[in-house]
This record gives C-alpha cells, structure tokens and sequence, in this order.
C-alpha cells in the first residue's frame, strides 16, 4: 500500500528503504508517461491510418510531434521545478495530459489529432524532466546510480506493459479507446501525486535567478563538453529505439505478417531487455565503473544496428531481425542508467535544467529519425535499418569525441 510520505521527515532523515521504494514506484510510474503515450497505441497504428485514409509516414508524424512536445516541454518544466518546487508543475502537467488525452479520442481529422498529441507532449514532459530531477534530490554519487536502476525497473515495464494492453484493447474497442485509458492513467497520476508524494526540493535550495539565470545555466551546461557527450551518447541510443517504435509495426505486421496481439507481445519482449540490462548496470556499476557499462552499452546498440542493416540488404527473415532488434532495444537500460548518473554528478543545483537537457536530446533526435523510417513506405524495413545503425555509430562517436575514457566516474 502506498501511504503518504512527510516532506520535512524525509529532507530530515533521507528516505527509509520502505519510502525509498515507495518513491521509486511513483516516480517510476510518472516517468512511464513517454513510453505509455507512445507504445500503448503501435498496435493502433496501421488502424488509425486506415480510419483517417492515410499513409504511413502522415500517421508517423503523430509520432514525432508527440516527441517534439515531450522534448521542448521539458525546456520549460524542468527550470520551472527548480524555482518552484517539483510538486505543483507536476500537479499541473497532469491535468493538461489527461485532458489533452480525452481530446485524441473524439478527434475528426488527423491534423488535429497531431495538434492534440504535440499538447499532449507538452504536459507528459512535465512528469518525465521532473521525476529525474526528484531522484538526484534525494541522491548522489553510486547512490544515484542504484537509484535511477530501481527507477528503470517501473519505468522499464511501460514498454513491456503498454503494447500489451494496447494490442488487447484493439480486441474489444477501436483506437479512440486507448486514449480513454490514457486520460484514465493521467487521473490517477494526478490522484497520486496529490496524496502520496512529498516535495522533494525544499524552498532554501530552489534557484532564485529569473530567465537571464536560467539561460545561463543552460549555456554552461551545453558548453560542458563531457555533460553534452554523455547527453549525446544517451540521445543517439535513444534515436535508435525511437526508430524501431516508428517502423516495427509496420515492418513487423506488413511484411511478415505479425498479428497486433504477436507484436505487442514481441515488444514487451524487448521492453524486459531494457529493464534486465539496466539492472545489471546499477548492481555492478560499484565494482566496474559506469564508464565501462556505458562503453558496453554504446557497443552494444552499435554492433546490433549494423548487423541488423546488413540482415536486412541481405534478405534475412524474422528471427534474425529479432535478434538483432533485441539488442538495439536492451542497449537502452544500460546506457540509460549510467549515462544520467555520470552525466548528473555535479547538477546538483541545476538538476532540473541538467534533466531537462537530458531528455530534451533524445526526444528531439527521435523525433527527427521517426519521418525518416516512413519514407520508403510500409512494405520495406530498409531505412528503419538505415537510422538505426546511423544512431549507433553516432552514439560512439559522440563518446570518443566528448568524453575522455578512463575519466572521473
């Protein structure tokens, strides 16, 4: 059972293991909203063209500007949180997500459908900058890293979960329904936040400096050349998943011919790897160091992009392209988990604009990736296969050229 957590006892005494995992669940949970918004309607998506008469890539852009809202929303939520606390923009963010949510579901068109889902995005950021803001509250150092790990484990099961119950709605409602459920989850969110989670940033440690500091602080951390490295790391890797969420469905129904019900339950399958390799990351990371998990992940997503472009010219069949999707996918816990702990060390007075950042590059670089893989149509997995093994060599590149290995964990 979820109880209430007092604010002054926790900035007091820090969080006890019981609230530690308590706080981890519903920041978990609120983080989810990306993942929720995107995964629980994939299955729809063949279906939602169909209804509205469009292509692939017009429906794809649902896609990208529910991305673009999630990235440059979190500009504004996270610098906000710092001045005036986590709880009230989140309160805010919400209700604006739950009621935006309602709207996609009676939407006439599909122009106005990618208005509402950018609104959408908007208010969903608040509750994804603002959760990774609240974790490094209340850590530091390895602490963080074990932390952020746990969060990946709720955070981790919205991939699992949301195609899952999304392939199963579509069994008994249209995909106006999956909107309904949206704006359900939004009330609760707000029901939650509400009545169980404490402020985590007290009035005497939130910025007191207006837009001109805000700004400031946004231009020392874009001129951090290791901060930007781990951020572009992160935010590469992420393109690379964002480009299998846009083209899996339909190079996974279309071509080899998966059933809704098959693919959800195919991503869920990748969605375990995220949460498995983030795990491993956040266990270890004590003895081995977040840099060399990071380099394993970054590694990882690489060598998996590559050989899934040359399966893919190659001709290769399903389980092949499986595999190597799995890859792709799982690289994200790992490089997620480290990259925010190594790149959210020395935030600690800034870390709503640093969490911002960080959110802010691989939505805006998924964003930019999710038009690209819609653009040969439906019938071919080719430039899904393109962006993805793209994004990992830009991933390595983004290390080697902006962060020193062997450098300060």
């Amino acid at each position: 059972m979820i109880t209430k957590i007092d604010s002054r006892v926790l900035e007091a005494e820090g969080p006890s293991r019981k609230q530690r995992l308590q706080i981890a669940v519903i920041l978990g949970a609120i983080s989810a909203i990306g993942p929720l918004s995107i995964d629980m309607y994939l299955p729809a998506l063949p279906a939602l063209g169909a209804h509205f008469g469009a292509g692939a890539a017009l429906v794809q852009l649902s896609l990208t500007f529910f991305l673009l809202g999630l990235a440059s929303g979190q500009l504004v939520a996270g610098p906000l949180s710092d001045v005036y606390g986590r709880r009230t923009p989140l309160l805010i963010g919400m209700v604006v997500y739950a009621a935006s949510s309602l709207l996609c579901a009676f939407s006439p068109s599909i122009g106005l459908l990618v208005m509402l889902r950018f609104i959408q995005g908007l208010a969903g950021s608040v509750g994804v900058v603002i959760s990774r803001a609240a974790v490094r509250d209340l850590y530091s150092g390895s602490e963080l890293t074990k932390f952020f790990s746990l969060l990946m484990i709720v955070n981790g099961l919205g991939p699992i979960l949301a195609p899952v119950i999304g392939g199963q709605l579509l069994r008994v409602t249209t995909w106006q329904g999956v909107f309904v459920v949206l704006f359900a989850a939004g009330l609760i969110f707000f029901a939650t936040i509400l009545l169980r989670l404490p402020e985590t940033l007290p009035k005497e440690r939130r910025s007191r400096s207006g837009l001109r500091g805000t700004l400031r602080t946004f231009a020392v951390l874009l001129g951090n050349g290791r901060f930007m490295g781990y951020a572009l790391s992160q935010g590469f890797v992420s393109a690379a998943m964002f480009a299998y969420i846009s083209g899996s469905s339909f190079v996974l129904q279309n071509i080899f011919g998966v059933s809704p019900q098959m693919y959800s339950l195919i991503f869920a399958v990748n969605g375990l790897g995220i949460i498995l390799s983030g795990q491993v990351a956040g266990r270890l990371a004590g003895r081995f160091g977040e840099q060399r998990f990071l380099v394993g992940g970054l590694l990882l997503c690489t060598l998996g992009g590559v050989l899934l472009l040359l399966t893919v010219l190659s001709g290769g069949g399903l389980v092949p392209i499986l595999i190597c999707l799995f890859a792709v996918v799982s690289s994200v816990g790992m490089v997620g988990t480290t990259s925010f702990s190594l790149a959210m060390q020395d935030q600690g007075e800034a870390a709503g604009s640093a969490s911002a950042l960080l959110g802010l590059l691989p939505l805006l670089l998924g964003s930019c990736v999710a038009p690209l893989v819609g653009l040969g149509g439906s019938e071919t997995a080719l430039p899904m296969a393109m962006v993805i093994a793209g994004a990992g060599l830009c991933s390595i590149l983004s290390y080697l050229l902006l962060c020193k290995p062997g450098g300060a964990r």
